[in-house]
Protein backbone atom coordinates (compact mmCIF):
# COMPACT_ATOMS: atom_id res chain seq x y z
CA UNK A 1 0.00 0.00 0.00
CA UNK A 2 2.92 2.70 0.69
CA UNK A 3 4.51 1.50 -2.95
CA UNK A 4 0.81 2.24 -4.31
CA UNK A 5 0.73 5.86 -2.46
CA UNK A 6 3.58 6.70 -3.81
CA UNK A 7 2.89 5.40 -7.32
CA UNK A 8 0.29 7.88 -7.15
CA UNK A 9 2.73 10.62 -6.36
CA UNK A 10 4.78 9.82 -9.31
CA UNK A 11 1.80 9.44 -11.84
CA UNK A 12 0.83 13.11 -10.53
CA UNK A 13 -2.67 12.46 -9.35
CA UNK A 14 -4.52 14.52 -6.83
CA UNK A 15 -6.08 11.20 -4.45
CA UNK A 16 -5.63 7.53 -4.32
CA UNK A 17 -8.46 4.78 -3.31
CA UNK A 18 -7.73 2.45 -0.32
CA UNK A 19 -9.43 -0.55 -1.27
CA UNK A 20 -10.11 -2.30 2.56
CA UNK A 21 -8.90 -5.59 1.54
CA UNK A 22 -5.29 -4.84 0.03
CA UNK A 23 -4.66 -2.77 3.50
CA UNK A 24 -2.65 -4.97 5.79
CA UNK A 25 -4.92 -4.77 9.43
CA UNK A 26 -7.12 -1.72 10.86
CA UNK A 27 -4.69 -1.29 13.88
CA UNK A 28 -4.54 2.37 14.68
CA UNK A 29 -0.48 2.68 14.07
CA UNK A 30 -1.10 1.44 10.79
CA UNK A 31 -3.65 3.55 9.20
CA UNK A 32 -1.96 6.51 11.02
CA UNK A 33 1.23 5.62 9.59
CA UNK A 34 -0.22 5.54 6.04
CA UNK A 35 -1.61 8.87 6.70
CA UNK A 36 1.24 10.41 7.72
CA UNK A 37 2.85 9.34 4.17
CA UNK A 38 0.06 10.58 2.18
CA UNK A 39 0.61 13.71 3.87
CA UNK A 40 4.58 14.27 3.78
CA UNK A 41 3.91 13.67 -0.22
CA UNK A 42 0.64 15.67 -0.73
CA UNK A 43 -1.45 13.10 -1.43
CA UNK A 44 -5.43 12.84 -0.44
CA UNK A 45 -6.86 9.63 0.12
CA UNK A 46 -9.83 9.94 -2.03
CA UNK A 47 -11.79 7.27 0.31
CA UNK A 48 -11.46 3.81 1.46
CA UNK A 49 -13.73 0.77 0.04
CA UNK A 50 -15.58 -2.31 1.14
CA UNK A 51 -16.39 -5.66 -0.21
CA UNK A 52 -19.45 -6.29 2.10
CA UNK A 53 -22.73 -7.27 0.68
CA UNK A 54 -25.87 -5.85 2.13
CA UNK A 55 -28.17 -7.96 0.41
CA UNK A 56 -28.87 -10.26 3.30
CA UNK A 57 -32.24 -12.03 3.60
CA UNK A 58 -30.78 -13.08 7.65
CA UNK A 59 -31.23 -9.99 10.04
CA UNK A 60 -28.34 -11.37 11.89
CA UNK A 61 -26.46 -11.12 8.76
CA UNK A 62 -27.44 -7.62 8.03
CA UNK A 63 -26.05 -6.79 11.96
CA UNK A 64 -22.87 -8.81 10.57
CA UNK A 65 -22.68 -6.38 7.43
CA UNK A 66 -23.88 -2.90 9.41
CA UNK A 67 -20.84 -3.89 11.90
CA UNK A 68 -18.36 -4.22 9.43
CA UNK A 69 -19.29 -1.07 7.90
CA UNK A 70 -19.06 0.97 11.33
CA UNK A 71 -15.73 -0.61 11.14
CA UNK A 72 -14.62 0.69 8.16
CA UNK A 73 -15.71 4.08 8.55
CA UNK A 74 -13.70 4.25 12.03
CA UNK A 75 -10.93 3.09 10.22
CA UNK A 76 -11.47 5.61 7.17
CA UNK A 77 -11.77 8.55 9.52
CA UNK A 78 -8.17 7.53 11.26
CA UNK A 79 -6.63 8.12 7.18
CA UNK A 80 -8.29 11.02 7.19
CA UNK A 81 -10.47 10.12 4.25
CA UNK A 82 -14.29 11.37 3.46
CA UNK A 83 -15.84 8.45 1.55
CA UNK A 84 -16.09 5.08 1.55
CA UNK A 85 -17.59 2.58 -0.75
CA UNK A 86 -20.38 -0.10 -0.20
CA UNK A 87 -21.96 -2.89 -2.67
CA UNK A 88 -25.70 -3.30 -1.54
CA UNK A 89 -24.72 -7.14 -3.80
CA UNK A 90 -27.02 -9.69 -5.94
CA UNK A 91 -30.70 -11.07 -5.29
CA UNK A 92 -30.72 -13.97 -3.57
CA UNK A 93 -32.50 -17.28 -4.64
CA UNK A 94 -36.41 -16.95 -3.87
CA UNK A 95 -35.84 -13.13 -2.93
CA UNK A 96 -37.50 -10.16 -4.72
CA UNK A 97 -36.06 -6.77 -5.63
CA UNK A 98 -38.20 -4.77 -2.86
CA UNK A 99 -37.12 -7.10 -0.12
CA UNK A 100 -33.56 -6.41 -1.52
CA UNK A 101 -33.88 -2.53 -1.64
CA UNK A 102 -35.73 -3.00 1.89
CA UNK A 103 -32.56 -4.92 3.43
CA UNK A 104 -30.37 -2.54 1.82
CA UNK A 105 -32.20 0.98 2.83
CA UNK A 106 -32.63 -0.41 6.20
CA UNK A 107 -28.56 -0.82 6.94
CA UNK A 108 -27.95 2.23 4.59
CA UNK A 109 -29.65 4.35 7.39
CA UNK A 110 -28.28 3.00 10.18
CA UNK A 111 -24.96 3.54 8.80
CA UNK A 112 -24.96 6.53 7.66
CA UNK A 113 -26.08 7.70 11.19
CA UNK A 114 -22.88 6.42 12.70
CA UNK A 115 -21.15 7.73 9.68
CA UNK A 116 -22.18 11.43 9.72
CA UNK A 117 -21.34 11.95 12.99
CA UNK A 118 -17.64 11.57 11.52
CA UNK A 119 -18.56 13.54 7.97
CA UNK A 120 -17.85 10.17 6.19
CA UNK A 121 -19.91 9.82 3.41
CA UNK A 122 -21.50 5.73 1.78
CA UNK A 123 -20.94 5.35 -1.39
CA UNK A 124 -22.73 2.56 -2.72
CA UNK A 125 -21.88 1.40 -6.18
CA UNK A 126 -23.49 -0.14 -9.43
CA UNK A 127 -21.49 -3.20 -9.12
CA UNK A 128 -22.59 -6.70 -9.80
CA UNK A 129 -26.51 -7.26 -8.37
CA UNK A 130 -29.15 -5.38 -7.85
CA UNK A 131 -27.98 -1.59 -8.37
CA UNK A 132 -26.91 -2.40 -12.01
CA UNK A 133 -30.06 -0.68 -12.84
CA UNK A 134 -30.17 3.01 -12.17
CA UNK A 135 -34.12 2.79 -10.94
CA UNK A 136 -33.06 0.43 -8.04
CA UNK A 137 -30.21 2.12 -7.27
CA UNK A 138 -32.51 5.51 -7.11
CA UNK A 139 -34.99 4.63 -5.59
CA UNK A 140 -32.81 2.98 -2.60
CA UNK A 141 -31.18 6.44 -2.85
CA UNK A 142 -34.69 8.26 -2.46
CA UNK A 143 -35.49 5.81 0.81
CA UNK A 144 -32.21 6.27 2.39
CA UNK A 145 -32.71 10.37 2.20
CA UNK A 146 -29.20 11.27 3.90
CA UNK A 147 -26.73 13.91 2.84
CA UNK A 148 -24.02 11.45 3.86
CA UNK A 149 -25.37 8.52 1.45
CA UNK A 150 -24.61 8.74 -2.11
CA UNK A 151 -23.67 6.47 -5.05
CA UNK A 152 -19.79 5.53 -6.25
CA UNK A 153 -20.46 5.33 -9.83
CA UNK A 154 -18.91 3.16 -11.38
CA UNK A 155 -19.42 4.07 -15.51
CA UNK A 156 -19.10 0.43 -16.77
CA UNK A 157 -21.39 -1.42 -15.05
CA UNK A 158 -24.92 -0.68 -15.78
CA UNK A 159 -27.33 -3.45 -17.79
CA UNK A 160 -29.20 -1.60 -20.36
CA UNK A 161 -32.86 -2.26 -19.62
CA UNK A 162 -36.19 0.22 -18.83
CA UNK A 163 -34.07 2.85 -17.51
CA UNK A 164 -32.31 3.23 -20.76
CA UNK A 165 -29.09 2.58 -21.93
CA UNK A 166 -25.85 2.52 -20.39
CA UNK A 167 -25.52 6.42 -20.85
CA UNK A 168 -28.33 7.36 -19.92
CA UNK A 169 -28.60 5.67 -16.70
CA UNK A 170 -25.08 7.09 -15.92
CA UNK A 171 -26.58 10.15 -16.20
CA UNK A 172 -29.35 9.85 -13.84
CA UNK A 173 -27.26 9.48 -11.45
CA UNK A 174 -24.80 11.79 -11.79
CA UNK A 175 -26.94 13.73 -9.22
CA UNK A 176 -26.36 11.66 -6.26
CA UNK A 177 -22.20 10.84 -7.47
CA UNK A 178 -20.06 11.27 -4.62
CA UNK A 179 -17.20 8.98 -6.24
CA UNK A 180 -16.35 7.70 -9.68
CA UNK A 181 -14.78 4.79 -11.12
CA UNK A 182 -13.69 5.51 -14.67
CA UNK A 183 -12.71 2.55 -17.22
CA UNK A 184 -12.62 2.75 -20.77
CA UNK A 185 -14.24 -0.21 -22.09
CA UNK A 186 -18.04 -1.21 -20.18
CA UNK A 187 -18.29 -4.66 -19.05
CA UNK A 188 -18.83 -6.37 -22.62
CA UNK A 189 -15.61 -5.38 -23.83
CA UNK A 190 -17.42 -2.40 -25.67
CA UNK A 191 -15.16 1.23 -25.53
CA UNK A 192 -16.86 3.84 -23.83
CA UNK A 193 -17.33 7.36 -25.53
CA UNK A 194 -15.09 9.13 -22.34
CA UNK A 195 -16.17 12.82 -24.04
CA UNK A 196 -19.24 12.26 -23.78
CA UNK A 197 -18.82 10.79 -20.00
CA UNK A 198 -17.11 13.94 -19.58
CA UNK A 199 -19.57 16.50 -20.90
CA UNK A 200 -22.34 14.86 -18.65
CA UNK A 201 -20.61 14.95 -15.55
CA UNK A 202 -19.90 18.44 -16.75
CA UNK A 203 -23.59 19.63 -17.51
CA UNK A 204 -24.57 18.21 -13.49
CA UNK A 205 -21.93 20.27 -12.36
CA UNK A 206 -19.96 17.17 -10.48
CA UNK A 207 -16.92 18.34 -8.52
CA UNK A 208 -15.37 14.86 -7.20
CA UNK A 209 -12.77 12.78 -7.71
CA UNK A 210 -12.38 10.92 -11.33
CA UNK A 211 -11.26 7.75 -10.07
CA UNK A 212 -9.40 5.11 -12.71
CA UNK A 213 -9.98 1.96 -11.59
CA UNK A 214 -7.86 -0.19 -14.00
CA UNK A 215 -9.11 -4.07 -15.13
CA UNK A 216 -7.57 -4.49 -18.79
CA UNK A 217 -5.37 -6.82 -20.70
CA UNK A 218 -2.40 -4.33 -20.77
CA UNK A 219 0.45 -4.47 -17.95
CA UNK A 220 -1.26 -1.95 -15.77
CA UNK A 221 2.30 -0.21 -15.35
CA UNK A 222 2.44 1.07 -18.96
CA UNK A 223 -1.31 1.17 -19.27
CA UNK A 224 -2.15 3.37 -16.02
CA UNK A 225 -0.22 6.26 -16.98
CA UNK A 226 -1.78 6.37 -20.38
CA UNK A 227 -5.36 6.36 -18.80
CA UNK A 228 -4.48 8.85 -16.53
CA UNK A 229 -2.93 11.35 -18.65
CA UNK A 230 -6.13 10.54 -20.52
CA UNK A 231 -8.26 11.56 -17.57
CA UNK A 232 -6.17 14.40 -16.79
CA UNK A 233 -7.05 15.81 -20.44
CA UNK A 234 -10.51 15.18 -20.08
CA UNK A 235 -10.69 17.20 -16.33
CA UNK A 236 -8.67 20.32 -18.00
CA UNK A 237 -11.39 20.41 -20.82
CA UNK A 238 -14.64 20.27 -18.85
CA UNK A 239 -13.37 21.42 -15.71
CA UNK A 240 -14.82 24.99 -14.57
CA UNK A 241 -12.15 25.29 -11.67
Amino acid sequence: MEDFILKGVELGVRGVDLTAYWLKSTDVEYLIGLRHLGEKNAMRFSGTAIGASMVQADAGKRAQVLGEIRKWVDATDRLGASHTRVFAGELPPGATNEQAIQWTVEIMKAATDYSGKKGITLGIEDHTGITQQADVLLEIMRRIDSPYAGINLDITHFVPGPAGDAYAQIEACIPYATMTHIRDHFDDGTPIDLDRVWRMFASHGYKGFMALEYEGKEDAMTAVPKLVARIKSLCEKYSTA
